[in-house]
C-alpha cells in the first residue's frame, strides 16, 4: 500500500517541470493557486463536492455562515426575528447587496433559492416537511412560516449548499445544474476564461458589500484584497510542488503528504492546516443493486477493516496527521460514542471476515469498485481497500477514472446509473459534513436510506435537547454497524504549503479566498 507514497516521492525527486502556462513575476494583485480537484461542476447543490463548495463560496454568498466553532451568524442578513410561537421566522437582508450584473438582490431571489436547496438538502428537505409558506412580503424581507418550531433553521441556512442566486437561476429545478453563475460574493467567474482539467479564473467583484466584522470562518467579514485569482489543475501533486518551490504559484490546497517534508524545508514556504476538522474517510456502497444489498456481506467486511493501514497509506510515519478507531460520527462531534465501537476497534480477523463473506450468500459476481486516478486520497484509500476486499474473497474490479468522471457516475441516477453502475467506492467527506445527523448524507446510503436510520434522523431534528440528540446518536451508530450505509476508514488532516508572500489566510471549513493579501 505504501507504493503510491513512493512513487510520489520518488517523482518528487524528479525535474518535473512547471505547467508552460505559468509565468513568474504575476504581481500583488494575482493569486495563482493549485486547488486539490479539477473544477468540473459548478452547482454545489448538484455536485455535493468540496471543490464546487470552494467555487460556491467565492461565487455566491449566504443569509446565514456559520463560523470557525460551527455557529452560524448573520451574512446577508441585518437581523432576524422569530414569532413567540417559534413557528414564523422574518429575515431581513442587508442593505446595498447587488448581483455580479449590478441587480440589487431582493428577498424573491433568496425566496427561489431556499427553494430550490430544500429539494435537494437533508437540512432543506426537513424544513420541508414543516414548511406552511415561504414568501417575500417585500425586497428586503424574506418571510417563513412552519407548522412546528425548527430551532436549527439558521443553522440548516447556512451549513454548506444554500448559496442565494438570482431568481431566474434559481428557478432550476433541484435535480438539474444550475447554468447561470452569477452571485453576490466577492469573486466573479469568468465563465469565458474556465478550461476544465486546465484553468478557472474568479476577479474581484466591486458590488460586494462586505460585512464590517473580522472574518470567521465562512461568517463576517470578507474583505478582497486581490483582483485576481487563477486556479491551475495540476493533477501531479509533484509537478505543483516544483510550481510553488519556484514561485509559479502560490498556493497548493493540500498537497501529497509524502512531499510535505520537502515543503518544510523550503525557505518561502508556509505549511499551515487550514480545515480545522479536516477529512473524514469511508467505503460507500451502492446498496440499491447486488451484491451490496445484502446487509450480511457489507457487515462481512467490518472485521477485516484496519483504519490504521487505511491512514497509513495517506500519511505515511507523519502520525500527527490522522486518528484511527473513528464511529459513524466524527471524532470531534458531539454525536461521537463507544456504541458498538469494539467491531471496528479489535483485533482485526480476515478469517472471520471470509466466513461471514461465504455465509452472507455472497455468489462471486463482479464488484466495480471505482478508484480516482487524479485525487491523492481517494487514490490511496481505494488502493488500500482493493487490495482487502480481494483478500476475503470479493471478485473486485478495479475501475479507475478521472475524479469528475468517477463523482458524475456517483451521483448518477436513473437510466445513466443503470448503464454504468458501480458498487464500492472509497473517499472522504469534509469533517464538517459528518459531525451530525442533517449533514452526515453517508449515514443515508446515498440518498436510499435505511427507514430507520431516516426515522431516527427525523426524530433528531426533532430531538428537545443535546442529551436527547445525543442518545438518538447512540442508537443511529448501532444501527449502522448493523445495517452498514458504509465503513469509517479514519479520519485526517492535510496542510496547505503557500509562499509566505501570502498572508491573511482564513481558518474555514473550506478553502476561502477573502481576506488574503499577496505582497509585492
Amino acid at each position: 500500500m505504501g507504493s503510491i507514497g513512493r512513487r510520489a516521492a520518488l517523482l518528487a525527486g524528479g525535474a518535473a517541470l512547471a505547467s508552460p502556462a505559468l509565468a513568474q513575476g504575476s504581481g500583488a494583485s494575482v493569486l495563482r493557486f493549485v486547488p486539490h480537484a479539477n473544477l468540473s461542476s459548478l452547482d454545489p447543490l448538484q455536485s455535493g463536492t468540496l471543490i464546487a463548495t470552494n467555487f460556491a463560496n467565492m461565487v455566491h454568498d449566504q443569509l446565514f455562515a456559520l463560523d470557525r466553532a460551527l455557529v452560524p451568524r448573520h451574512q446577508m442578513l441585518a437581523g432576524h426575528v422569530v414569532s413567540d410561537d417559534r413557528l414564523t421566522w422574518t429575515l431581513t437582508l442587508r442593505e446595498g447587496l447587488r448581483f455580479h450584473d449590478g441587480e440589487p438582490v431582493r428577498g424573491a431571489d433568496a425566496v427561489a433559492s431556499i427553494r430550490r436547496w430544500m429539494g435537494r438538502d437533508p437540512f432543506g428537505r426537513q424544513i420541508a416537511t414543516r414548511l406552511d409558506a415561504i414568501r417575500a412580503p417585500d425586497d428586503r424581507t424574506i418571510e417563513i412560516r412552519l407548522s412546528r418550531p425548527f430551532a436549527l433553521l439558521p443553522f440548516a441556512l447556512g451549513n454548506s449548499t444554500c448559496f442565494i442566486m438570482p431568481e431566474r437561476a434559481a428557478r432550476a429545478e433541484p435535480t438539474v445544474a444550475v447554468t447561470e453563475h452569477v452571485g453576490c460574493g466577492p469573486f466573479r467567474f469568468v465563465r469565458e476564461e474556465w478550461d476544465s482539467g486546465s484553468r478557472a479564473v474568479f476577479l474581484r467583484n466591486d458590488r460586494y458589500v462586505s460585512r464590517q466584522e473580522a472574518p470567521d470562518g465562512w461568517s463576517g467579514g470578507k474583505p478582497v484584497n486581490l483582483e485576481r485569482i487563477e486556479w491551475h489543475i495540476m493533477p501531479d501533486p509533484a509537478t505543483a510542488a516544483a510550481a510553488l518551490q519556484r514561485g509559479e504559484v502560490d498556493w497548493l490546497e493540500r498537497p501529497l503528504l509524502d512531499l510535505l517534508p520537502r515543503l518544510r524545508a523550503l525557505r518561502d514556504v508556509r505549511l499551515e492546516t487550514i480545515e480545522g476538522l479536516g477529512f473524514y474517510a469511508y467505503i460507500t456502497f451502492n446498496t440499491q443493486i447486488a451484491p451490496f444489498d445484502n446487509p450480511a456481506l457489507r457487515r462481512a467486511l467490518i472485521p477485516a477493516v484496519d483504519q490504521r493501514e487505511f491512514m497509513s497509506a495517506l500519511i505515511g510515519d507523519q502520525a500527527e496527521f490522522a486518528k484511527a478507531g473513528v464511529g459513524f460520527f466524527h471524532p470531534a462531534s458531539p454525536y461521537a460514542s463507544d456504541e458498538g465501537m469494539a467491531a471496528l476497534t479489535g483485533p482485526r480477523d480476515l478469517d472471520l471476515a471470509r466466513r461471514l463473506v461465504r455465509e452472507s450468500g455472497y455468489d462471486g459476481r463482479p464488484i466495480a469498485q471505482m478508484i480516482p486516478s487524479d485525487l491523492p486520497a481517494p487514490n490511496a484509500l481505494g488502493q488500500v481497500a482493493h487490495a482487502l476486499m480481494r483478500s476475503i474473497g470479493l471478485n473486485v474490479d478495479a475501475q479507475v477514472a478521472d475524479w469528475g468522471s468517477v463523482i458524475s457516475r456517483y451521483r448518477a441516477t436513473g437510466e445513466a446509473a443503470t448503464r454504468n453502475p458501480w458498487q464500492a467506492f472509497s473517499l472522504a467527506y469534509s469533517g464538517l459534513w459528518t459531525t451530525n445527523p442533517g449533514m452526515h448524507q453517508p449515514l443515508y446510503a446515498n440518498e436510499f436510506p435505511h427507514p430507520e436510520m431516516e426515522r431516527l434522523r427525523d426524530a433528531w431534528f426533532d430531538a428537545p435537547d443535546e442529551a436527547a440528540q445525543k442518545a438518538i446518536a447512540r442508537r443511529m451508530q448501532a444501527l449502522a454497524f448493523e445495517h452498514p450505509p458504509f465503513i469509517p476508514l479514519g479520519t485526517y488532516f492535510v496542510p496547505h504549503a503557500y509562499r509566505t508572500r501570502l498572508s491573511g489566510i482564513v481558518p474555514a471549513p473550506s478553502t476561502v479566498f477573502w481576506n488574503v493579501r499577496k505582497a509585492a
